[in-house]
């Protein structure tokens, strides 16, 4: 399994905490503390997704979970994401703004397994859904294929017990090769041709689909026969 921007499974001390010189909260104090909290959340969701992982490999000798990604948004992303939304660049703004501070990014081989692993998740009885973004059903303009929650779970400090939030994206590894080629379109600031190539993209992103939708076919007709 796979881990991006974060250190090691309990490795918990400031260099896991993203930073950058583009821009520092004022409270830097603070925001080593909040973030050390989403770090934490992503730890509690990791081991979740690790358990059903490890379950479902010895009960039906097939995992549905490919690969499991985490991040801590850098601060600088975060500074121009609360600048977009016209809201103030402050510790207290960033709680209560956003959402996808913590993320993890589940991978499947499958579509019906993304739906699966997400029942699972929903069934949890510590695990609240607050929002669910179906772009699997409801692709983007652009293409783009993914299943988003953001959810919220309790966290046991040495003191109290804090609800954090933390965003999960669950797509096939199919969709994540697509999204990671967008990804690299979106932040280039000069392309050439960059409407032909996201025009190819968006062409890409329906042969995909229909090449995931395929296989999911092909594997339940093996099965079958088994």
């Amino acid at each position: 399994m796979r881990n991006n921007e974060l250190r090691g499974p309990t490795a918990i001390d400031t260099d896991i905490i993203p930073n950058d010189s583009e821009h520092v909260f004022a409270e830097e104090a603070l925001y080593q503390e909040v973030m050390m909290r989403y770090h934490c959340a992503i730890l509690e969701m990791n081991t979740k997704l690790e358990v059903l992982s490890k379950d479902l490999a010895v009960r039906y000798r097939r995992n549905p979970i490919e690969f499991i990604e985490s991040r801590l948004k850098k601060p600088s992303s975060i500074a121009r994401k609360l600048e977009k939304m016209g809201k103030p660049v402050t510790v207290e703004s960033m709680e209560e703004n956003l959402s996808d501070i913590a993320g993890i990014r589940v991978l499947c081989a499958y579509i019906d397994d993304i739906y699966e692993i997400a029942r699972m998740l929903a069934r949890q009885k510590d695990v609240s859904i607050l929002t669910v973004k179906d772009y699997i059903k409801n692709p983007k303009d652009n293409g783009y294929r993914s299943y988003h929650m953001i959810v919220e779970i309790p966290v046991y400090f040495s003191d109290n017990v804090r609800p954090v939030r933390c965003e999960i994206q669950i797509r096939t590894i199919a969709m994540d090769f697509w999204a990671t080629l967008d990804h690299d379109m979106q932040y280039k600031k000069r392309v050439e041709d960059a409407e032909e190539i996201m025009k190819e993209l968006k062409e890409c992103a329906d042969i995909i689909h229909s090449t995931d939708e395929k296989m999911m076919r092909l594997r339940e007709r093996i099965h079958r026969i088994e």
